[in-house]
């Protein structure tokens, strides 16, 4: 056996460090606690650490609890920390006795060589570490949650329990974080899904797959009545395309060489289908119809298409992460002089939309992957188009090696929401491989028969991805335009203004403002309080008073204050606030 010494590296040297020791400290009072567990994998992940366990049951929540107190124990031992290379004969001898076969199969499946070994107090574990010198220098740390997962998430392998936790080297960075995760999970879209009827998700249906319920729906239709009307304006032309085609187009395209393992297939008559996971190979077949003309390009095709990709179970997550979603999914057919012009034309849209949402953002630039198609010099041709156009609209944004699609590269835009957090969003990539693979043609000014390149873009991407986004940035309260109900209806009693309060809701209707009533036999109170707690912008309240003078009592959620207004003025004021504001999209 050979042994180095361990890394001292300082937090804000090196916060993984610093969490990877921690998440050792904290399989170590695992496994005082619990000497029959066995223990699998430890890594650190974007905000702290998790730790994978057999223990034979599940984790309680009393657990956590025993589990903080011991590592409390450990970090006052101040154990120091080894770290030792060993062969793996010797590895997997050691932990083969102790039982941890886990380790062992790890083992079993590293390159020849020495072994990185990691050892304090009582507890080794393989790990390549680095960590820090001693277990006393990790202070501040709180176990968040546990959950079941499966080892190597295979959902056929052994049933885990996994551990999160979170460390800091001073106390306010983490009753800082605690207070932005307390915060998150008020906003968990997940839950506010059901507390406001949005959607659900249920296992008879399928894991990954939506329900949206009447008032999820009313904001996904405001979502897609807007992005219609945009895309109109900006010349796009908008396509149906079905949700499955033979295995053969797939098969020209590419995807059934790169991307199968991530579709869905069926036999219809002997012959293989594919549920389609992108909508690409249907426009290009809309714009393989006839031959063009340079004259005729660009030609912009736009699609709400709903695709379908394999996800494991373990990945699902609420609706950023689900098997079956919609992109506002567009094609651009062009001649190459005009890429750049396009590229910036999308990039305008994008800024515009975010800004109407309330986002900000940052932008990458994946190139060419390990799995590609088409020609490398292709390749840095598309790249230094997208380039150029971010450049010329003046973005700032990284590279990200290796990140494009694998038949072109893109620029990638990540939404930054209320709490600081990045979701995937709006895409930019430039084919000029699938456009070749379909033989696609247009003619060219003298006659010649030439080949368009291809813009893939979607400006919000994933509709589910984006909805969800939406519920955890506005944390259910969404502003007036958006607001799956924008105004509710209350009578005081139905004696007072039963009938005025369904003559108010019928003329909100007929100036289309989503709008409903609560008139249950309850108090006055308890329904106003409803309305509150389902984030309903604007409640109307109508009794003999209001009736009499034709007016509307206006609530508006957030203020105080309440304002009288005479019904016409009220019905005229929420139809100008709560259409959709259009005119802020730059196009």
């Amino acid at each position: 056996m050979e042994m180095t010494g361990a890394t001292g590296a300082a937090f804000a040297e090196d916060q993984d460090t610093f969490w990877h020791t921690t998440t050792h400290i904290m399989a170590q009072a695992v496994c005082r606690l619990f000497p029959s567990a066995r223990y699998a994998i430890g890594p650190t992940i974007e905000a702290g650490f998790y730790y994978d366990f057999d223990l034979g049951r599940n984790f309680l929540p009393e657990d956590l609890e025993k589990i903080e107190a011991e590592m409390r124990k450990i970090v006052e031992e101040n154990h120091t920390v080894e770290h030792m290379l060993w062969t793996k004969p010797e590895a997997a001898e050691f932990f083969e006795k102790r039982g941890q076969m886990f380790k062992v199969e790890l083992i079993q499946g590293l390159p020849e060589g020495k072994v990185s070994i990691y050892r304090q107090g009582e507890f080794t574990d393989l790990c390549r570490g680095p960590h820090l010198k001693r277990t006393g220098l990790v202070r501040h740390f709180k176990l968040l949650s546990f959950s079941g997962c499966y080892w190597r998430a295979n959902d056929k392998g052994p049933k885990l329990q996994r551990i999160y936790g979170i460390s800091y080297q001073d106390t306010k960075m983490l009753t800082e974080f605690v207070r932005r995760r307390e915060e998150a999970e008020k906003r968990d879209h997940r839950r506010l899904g059901v507390e406001l009827d949005l959607f659900s998700m249920d296992e008879t249906l399928g894991g990954g797959l939506v329900l949206y319920h009447p008032k999820g729906s009313a904001m996904r239709a405001v979502i897609e009545d807007f992005l219609k009307r945009a895309h109109r304006k900006l010349g796009y032309e908008y396509i149906y395309s079905p949700h499955m085609a033979n295995a053969n187009l797939w098969k020209i395209s590419g995807h059934y060489e790169n991307y199968k393992e991530n579709m869905y297939f069926t036999q219809i008559e002997e012959q293989e289908f594919g549920i389609k996971p992108m909508n690409c190979p249907f426009h290009i077949q809309v714009y393989r119809s006839h031959l063009r003309s340079y004259r005729e390009l660009p030609i912009r095709y736009f699609e709400l298409g709903t695709v379908y990709r394999f996800e494991r179970s373990g990945v699902l997550h609420g609706l950023l992460r689900v098997r079956g979603f919609t992109q506002d999914d567009a094609h651009i057919f062009c001649r190459e002089d005009q890429l750049t012009g396009e590229i910036e034309r999308v990039l305008d849209f994008v800024r515009s939309v975010l800004r109407l949402f309330g986002f900000s953002y940052t932008v990458g630039v994946g190139t060419r992957p390990e799995k590609y198609m088409g020609d490398p010099a292709l390749w840095d041709r598309a790249t230094a188009a997208l380039r150029a156009a971010l450049e010329a609209r003046q973005m700032a944004y990284e590279m990200h090696e290796g990140d494009g699609a694998f038949y072109g590269p893109k620029i990638d835009v990540a939404l930054k929401d209320a709490l600081g957090r990045s979701w995937q969003g709006p895409t930019i990539q430039v084919d000029f491989n699938l456009p070749q693979r379909f033989e696609l043609e247009y003619v060219g000014e003298g006659g010649d028969r030439k080949c368009p390149v291809m813009i893939h873009r979607a400006i919000l991407g994933s509709l589910e991805r984006f909805i969800g986004c939406l519920i955890e940035h506005y944390a259910g309260d969404f502003p007036l335009w958006l607001a799956p109900v924008q105004a509710r209806v209350i009578a005081v009693a139905e004696s007072a203004a039963g009938a005025y309060s369904r003559e108010v809701l019928d003329q909100l209707r007929a100036s289309d403002v989503r709008a409903d009533s609560d008139n249950r036999e309850e108090t006055l109170g308890k329904r106003i309080r409803a309305a509150e707690l389902e984030k309903i912008p604007v409640i109307a309240v109508l009794g003999e008073r209001e009736a009499q003078g034709r007016s509307v009592n206006v609530r508006r959620r957030g203020k105080k204050d309440q304002e009288v207004l005479s019904l016409t003025e009220f019905v005229e004021r929420m139809r100008r606030e709560s259409a959709t504001p259009d005119g802020a999209i730059e196009l």
